[in-house]
């Protein structure tokens, strides 16, 4: 969302990584501006589903393209057309924001979407918490929510799992935010101590059975 809304050119933001840049700026916006649909709201299970919501963010980041003049509509279906029929982007070309020329609303766009993720993820989260209370899997009372990686150092999304925690007796712990880095190195150091441990190692690969997702 951050690389759509060209926010290194913002000049609150040149330094800042994508998601950093979200919560700066939404701290200033108005989330209700925006109304962005929380997805699959239908599906009553703990499944995340963040391509959705960047879908929903993205045809309003469309619109909002077209009031401002910075998207230019062409006839363009027999390039792409084709290629997605029946979907509402396909008879635009992204012609991107020129250097500079940020949407006026983007604050308001960074806090709408920082708060219907902060939601998606308290919904899913809550479910998943009645689910592991209802099969005995966690305790009734004392239970504890951990929750790291890149999303644990956003603060507003930190403070909405705080509060889910607290209203259903549940402990949370956070690492501090500078050790909520990238899952790619999180994944590698525990690697890395499993391997020094001799830990779930497998010296063979025969035998193993792969399934696709």
């Amino acid at each position: 969302v951050a690389r759509r809304l060209s926010l290194r050119k913002h000049p609150e933001c040149h330094s800042m990584a994508g998601g950093k840049a979200i919560e700066h700026l939404a701290q200033t916006g108005n989330r209700e501006v925006l109304t962005l649909r929380l997805p699959m709201q239908r599906y009553r299970n703990c499944d995340f589903s963040f391509s959705g919501l960047q879908n929903l963010v993205y045809n309003a980041i469309v619109q909002k393209e077209k009031e401002e003049g910075i998207f230019k509509q062409s006839d363009i279906n027999g390039v792409f057309g084709h290629l997605y029929p029946g979907n509402p982007l396909s008879s635009y070309i992204f012609i991107g924001i020129q250097e500079g020329e940020i949407l006026s609303c983007v604050k308001d766009i960074a806090a709408a979407v920082q708060h219907t993720v902060a939601v998606h993820i308290m919904q899913k989260t809550y479910r998943a918490m009645l689910f592991c209370i209802k099969n005995s899997i966690l305790p009734s009372k004392n239970a504890t929510l951990v929750v790291s990686g890149g999303v644990a150092s956003n603060q507003y999304i930190r403070k909405s799992l705080q509060n889910l925690a607290d209203a259903n007796d549940f402990a949370l712990l956070c690492p501090p935010p500078r050790l909520c880095t990238d899952n790619g190195v999180m994944i590698a150091w525990n690697g890395m101590e499993r391997l020094c441990a001799g830990v779930g190692v497998l010296h063979s690969t025969d035998g193993i059975r792969y399934e696709p997702r």
